[in-house]
């Protein structure tokens, strides 16, 4: 499997119960199935799927994957000339007779492929890796358990099916029954409607949409006592959004948790209503079930607790490989230990997770990694979002800088400075601020430090300095 039998389950069990919800329009169990097992006949042995949101979204990714199908899941805003290349490599790279099968709804052989991801990183050509049903099987598990997911929740993943956390939202409601919700677009008000109208009990969504939802939640007034659960990926939490969330949905365990479309689950934390918070810092948490975690360095050797190196899992879940795009530092693997190069270090079980090498600054023979300064600065009151990065410095070899985005009211670089003094070390505070006028993303919609040095270079009129 992945979730095919388990949809055959449900649709005998409960045939009228509701299975998925897109922008107010339903399916139940059984029309779910119905819907998919009409399609799988002409399913082809690879589908390419860019589809905005909605139930027929829902339905050909169900009958894409049927029998030893696979299917490629696209962004369908990316621009069209990317579309055709990635289109093109898929057709050249994957067989034309693979996942080619049954012509009924039900899952195929556990280790046979069905899903080809797209990283969606910076580089032009998103890589392209592979899963088996049987590595989304064990994340199933893991997640079903870890977040405590029954039959009764209704989960509201406001962001785009073609992004892989809600992707798997979607997948992991189906495999466990769960009736699930999204939205045609993200739109902050249809996401309130969904909480306050639909008996929403669990949010998944990334740290930034969290916490829009929950200040606007909580200044119009809009009613989330019902929230149990609220899982985010994609970003640590900082101190300012887990305490909006708390605020906005208190009856809810708020869990953040570390992890890779390559390598699936690594690591996770929940906070429980009414538990006090913690010092933030870098941790998140100890590992997934079924999750064995070290630390190495670039030899494969383990390190000691407290150590910076290579965060490598050992796990069923952890992907096939790649298709294409592997430039032998993507995905590592040291005797069975897999690693996407991203860093960190172990202390009593807890991972601290400190970011990619490559974003590493080096300045004055310290090490900062810019998602340490941007945890800090992310807490100060008058910041709506931060990112930092090293400028080339003739004395330190790069310097600490940092860009802002202000919320209402905005802040000094005299309240940025005193709000990280005791966060951050010295060598490891911004040296300059700037207010930025938006965050700098590249055309894919990720965070680019490099864009951010290069507004500063070239004094870019969407960037300022702060005194």
């Amino acid at each position: 499997m992945p979730f095919l039998d388990r949809l055959q389950r449900w649709a005998d069990d409960r045939p009228d119960g509701t299975a998925v919800v897109v922008a107010g329009q339903r399916l139940s169990w059984e029309e779910l199935r119905g819907a998919a097992a009409g399609l799988v006949s002409g399913s082809p042995a690879v589908t390419m799927l860019a589809e905005p949101n909605s139930l027929h979204f829902a339905v050909a990714f169900a009958a894409a994957v049927a029998g030893e199908r696979q299917c490629a899941v696209l962004d369908p805003t990316w621009p069209p000339e990317l579309l055709d290349g990635i289109r093109g490599r898929i057709r050249d790279t994957v067989p034309a007779a693979a996942g080619d099968g049954s012509v009924e709804l039900v899952d195929g052989p556990p280790g046979s492929p069905f899903l080809i991801g797209l990283t969606s990183g910076t580089t032009a050509v998103p890589k392209a890796f592979t899963r088996s049903r049987r590595s989304w099987q064990s994340s199933f598990d893991a997640s079903v358990a870890f977040f405590g997911l029954t039959a009764e929740d209704r989960t509201l993943a406001p962001g785009p099916l073609a992004a892989s956390l809600n992707l798997y939202a979607l997948a992991e409601c189906l495999y466990a029954g769960s009736e699930f919700h999204t939205l045609a677009r993200f739109d902050v008000g249809d996401a309130h409607s969904a909480v306050s109208h639909d008996g929403i009990t669990r949010l998944v969504l990334v740290p930034t949409t969290l916490r829009l939802l929950s200040e606007r939640g909580l200044s119009g007034g809009v009613d989330a006592s019902g929230i149990r659960s609220i899982i985010c990926a994609g970003s640590k939490l900082d101190a300012r959004t887990l305490e909006a969330a708390r605020r906005w949905a208190p009856n809810a365990t708020i869990f953040e948790y570390y992890g890779a479309s390559e390598l699936s689950f690594v690591s996770g934390a929940g906070l429980p209503p009414g538990r006090p918070q913690e010092q933030r810092g870098t941790g998140i948490g100890g590992p997934f079930p079924g999750v064995e975690i070290r630390i190495l360095d670039d030899a494969g050797v383990q390190l000691p607790d407290g150590s910076d190196g290579n965060i490598c899992v050992r796990s069923g879940m952890v992907s096939d490989g790649y298709l294409w795009g592997d430039d032998g530092h993507a995905l590592q693997s040291f005797d069975g230990w897999h690693t996407v190069g991203d860093q960190g270090y172990l202390d009593g079980g807890t991972l601290h997770m400190l970011g990619r090498r490559s974003d590493m600054i080096i300045t004055a023979g310290t090490n900062v990694y810019p998602h340490e300064v941007e945890l800090a600065l992310a807490s100060v009151p008058g910041v709506a979002a931060a990112v930092a990065a090293g400028l080339a410095d003739d004395l330190r070899g790069q310097k600490v800088v940092a860009g802002i985005v202000p919320s209402h009211g905005g802040v000094t670089a005299t309240q940025l400075k005193a709000g990280v003094e005791d966060v951050l070390a010295r060598n490891k505070r911004p040296l300059e601020y700037f207010a930025l006028a938006g965050l700098p993303l590249t055309d894919r919609g990720k965070l680019s430090r490099e864009l951010l040095l290069d507004w500063i270079t070239r004094n870019d009129p969407r960037i300022r300095r702060l005194g």
